[in-house]
């Protein structure tokens, strides 16, 4: 087996393209000691309501995005449920 090469091209440096802007990181918005009682609140009220464990948490995740912005316990909740 033999392998043949081309000698007769000509090798220029390709330019790379210019890397994209970093993204910047989101900075942490912490939830106040009374956001977080007022979502304790309202999750036991959805766990006596009858949400199973997965939607639990999924609606936590939910709720906590939405407080972290700004949005009040009921607000959040509306927004969520539709």
């Amino acid at each position: 087996m033999s392998v043949e090469y081309q000698t007769d091209a000509v090798m220029e440096p390709t330019e790379e393209p210019a890397p994209a802007p970093a993204k910047k990181k989101r900075e942490g918005v912490k939830m106040t000691d009374k956001q977080k009682a007022d979502l304790n609140k309202h999750m036991a009220k959805m766990e006596k309501g009858g949400m199973s464990k997965s939607e639990m948490k999924s609606h936590r995740m939910k709720m906590m995005g939405r407080m972290r912005k700004g949005m009040s316990v009921n607000k959040a909740h509306k927004d969520i449920m539709g």
